[in-house]
């Protein structure tokens, strides 16, 4: 990457000011803006997230804000409430509170002086969610949006269920916020303060798991933030960016054919980063183009950036498997409106163990599956979050457990963009069982590389608001969506659909072990295809990836990040463990030390369905000379047929030598949530 450090603009940062609310809390936001904005104000750019403005994200708030500041905007990043150095507890995420706070945010950026009126909203992830969701609620000042890993529904396209099927990364991103939550405010913003802050979140921003744990099917909990209750009531245009390594990457198509605003949709192979740091690569120069994207809406110049295609993807080469890899290769492929005309959806009937191009309208054999609890141990994560081995490795390690169906070679390069799926006669045994699908890329040599996947509750067949178990015996015809992609399959190579009854860890297994019967014959995939576009060779191209200069930190311990599964034979145990260890580092200009590390283990016992458990454990430190906090999270999730079953623990440490570093906080959890057809 490289580092601007001279822009068009002379800059200067305000390390904090409060921001007032309507209920007198205040909000902490760092601020940005060229040094004359007083006199020649200038649009406003918000980031809204509860990541710590004063250390946690603070790395990624200098590669950006300094940037677009130096580019003729004030950049302002604001803590959310009950997060960093802002008032109050933060009990859940996307909730009222949040929105009506982001509301006064966005008013008072747009009367201060150096503001012209006008304001953006940009985020990744959680920023992402809440600038679609801010877009939706229409404040008069708000005229655009970026949404970078974000999703429309809060329910089908995130972290939490994904086709009705309890996600591991829901216990994942619970630790993480339980860790987030815990941490306490910096008493050089907030003063004496400081310490009655810390304890009120301490005490009263409880166990989120439980929560997300409780709303197992798409009830209102999920809707009021989810924007695709009602488009129409997005209101700005809309920047939609994301990777095929991401895990919210479905809801870009969505936007791009529900939304009635213009917008844009960029899909690169990154997973969940920006795309100036993506990874895989190739990153690419993704400010310029948020420069361009705000030059237009904010400031009103012709950038040209309109006069392009509405979608934009990077088309992926075959590549051998990997669980990480540097770059994806491949070509940027584009497409003027979505659904695009061109896309042609071509039908393979699942005949023998074969996939045949043509009509699935002649019913073949039955066939039958039950997955050992292994299938899935080679799956890595529902969303690629950090650098570390969590793609999915050679699907021959899981395709025993599975049934397979293969084309013969094929004779030509296929290419296929957009969203794939599958229609399946199936019955089950059980009331409850699960199937998840994937395709993959199958090179001469035999190696079989996952290119996309779906999973579904089959009690959710016909949505998920109102599920209904399964009558064991009984024919249905179900849809399976697979996650949206852009591969190239070269000539040569075969595609494999796989089908499985379990995918332990990504999901949590059924209540009891269900053997899954699917008719061939009448049973489908439906593939987009996408043929060649001249187009496609005269893009814009994108710049060599810039951002302004970077944090400068000491590194004081190493860290350590691997994925490792075991088995112990004499146990029938396996066990993948997931180590996210950042060490240990100083920011050098506010002279704190910063210590994080998430462990992660997830663990079964041969075939034995009540016997998986995710455990989750987490250390997070910040120290100064004269102040500090430790924190450790441990969170153990279990179930039985018919319960789950939640403990957690949480202990803090206010760091005083003194003192001898006592503990001024200790909590524990144990919660049992009915199962409801999940």
């Amino acid at each position: 990457m490289r580092t601007v450090t001279e822009f068009p603009h002379e800059t200067r940062e305000i390390e904090n000011v409060f921001i007032p609310m309507r209920d007198g809390a205040r909000l902490a936001a760092r601020l940005w803006m060229p040094v004359d904005a007083e006199q020649r104000p200038v649009p406003a750019v918000l980031e809204y997230i509860p990541y710590r403005k004063r250390d946690s994200s603070r790395a990624r708030d200098d590669l950006n804000h300094p940037y677009l500041a130096g580019h003729g905007y004030v950049c302002a990043r604001v803590d959310l409430r009950g997060s960093g150095d802002s008032d109050g507890v933060m009990v859940d995420e996307y909730r009222e509170q949040e929105h009506e706070d982001a509301e006064d945010v966005i008013a008072w950026l747009a009367e201060q002086p150096w503001c012209d009126g006008s304001v953006g909203m940009m985020g990744i992830s959680w920023g992402g969610f809440n600038s679609l969701q801010l877009a939706a609620r229409r404040p008069p000042a708000l005229k655009a949006v970026i949404s970078a890993s974000a999703t429309d529904d809060l329910y089908v396209d995130n972290m939490h269920y994904m086709g009705g099927c309890l996600l591991a990364d829901n216990l994942s991103e619970a630790t993480v916020m339980f860790a987030f939550n815990s941490l306490p405010p910096d008493p050089q913003i907030v003063g004496d303060r400081w310490r009655e802050m810390w304890h009120e979140r301490l005490e009263g921003s409880g166990l989120w798991l439980e929560t997300w744990l409780e709303h197992q099917r798409r009830d209102d909990y999920w809707k009021p933030a989810s924007v695709c209750e009602d488009y129409s009531q997005v209101g700005c245009p809309v920047m939609a960016v994301g990777g095929w390594a991401d895990g919210y990457t479905n809801a870009i198509f969505r936007l791009m054919e529900n939304l009635d605003v213009p917008r844009k949709g960029l899909i690169g192979p990154w997973g969940h980063k920006y795309p100036h740091i993506g990874v895989p690569g190739p990153a690419i120069g993704f400010l310029q183009e948020v420069v361009r994207w705000w030059d237009h809406w904010l400031k009103g110049a012709d950038t040209g950036i309109m006069d392009e295609p509405m979608v934009r993807a990077w088309m992926q080469d075959s590549v051998s498997p990997a669980s990480s890899y540097a770059d994806r290769p491949g070509r940027w492929i584009a497409e003027d409106r979505w659904p695009s005309p061109r896309i042609e959806e071509r039908e393979y009937a699942l005949r023998g163990h074969h996939l045949e191009e043509g009509a699935a309208d002649e019913p073949g054999r039955e066939v039958s599956v039950l997955s050992p609890l292994s299938v899935g141990m080679f799956a890595g994560k529902w969303a690629s979050y950090a650098a570390v081995p969590d793609l999915p490795f050679d699907q021959r390690e899981e395709d025993g457990g599975a049934l397979f169906f293969e084309t013969p070679e094929l004779t030509e390069e296929l290419e296929i963009f957009g969203l794939p799926s599958c229609e399946l006669e199936v019955s089950a045994d059980r009331p409850v069982a699960q199937l998840a699908v994937r395709l993959s890329d199958v090179a001469p040599s035999g190696e079989a590389t996952r290119v996309t996947y779906g999973v579904l509750n089959l009690t959710h067949r016909d949505g998920s608001a109102e599920p209904q178990p399964l009558e064991p015996g009984r024919k249905y015809r179900v849809e399976v969506p697979l996650n949206g992609v852009a591969q190239s399959f070269p000539a040569g190579h075969r595609l494999r659909l796989s089908v499985s009854t379990s995918y332990w860890p990504l999901i949590w297994p059924a209540p009891d072990a269900a053997t899954v019967t699917l008719t061939t014959g009448t049973s489908r995939l439906l593939l987009p295809v996408r043929p060649p576009r001249e187009e496609d060779a005269h893009l814009h191209e994108f710049g060599e990836p810039e951002a302004a200069e970077p944090l400068a930190v000491t590194d004081l311990a190493p860290g350590a990040h691997h994925w490792r599964v075991t088995r112990d034979l004499a146990t029938d145990e396996s066990v993948l463990e997931v180590v996210n260890d950042q060490g240990e580092f100083l920011i050098d200009e506010t002279g704190s030390r910063i210590r994080r590390a998430t462990d992660e283990w997830y663990s079964f016992r041969w075939n034995d369905v009540t016997s998986v458990r995710g455990e989750t454990r987490t250390v997070r430190r910040v120290e100064r000379e004269d102040w500090g906090a430790l924190i450790t999270t441990r969170t153990i999730l279990t179930s039985t047929p018919t319960e789950f079953v939640i403990d957690a623990q949480l202990d803090a440490h206010e760091l005083d030598a003194e003192r001898g570093d006592p503990r001024v906080h200790s909590q524990s959890w144990s919660r049992r949530i009915p199962r409801d057809l999940v």
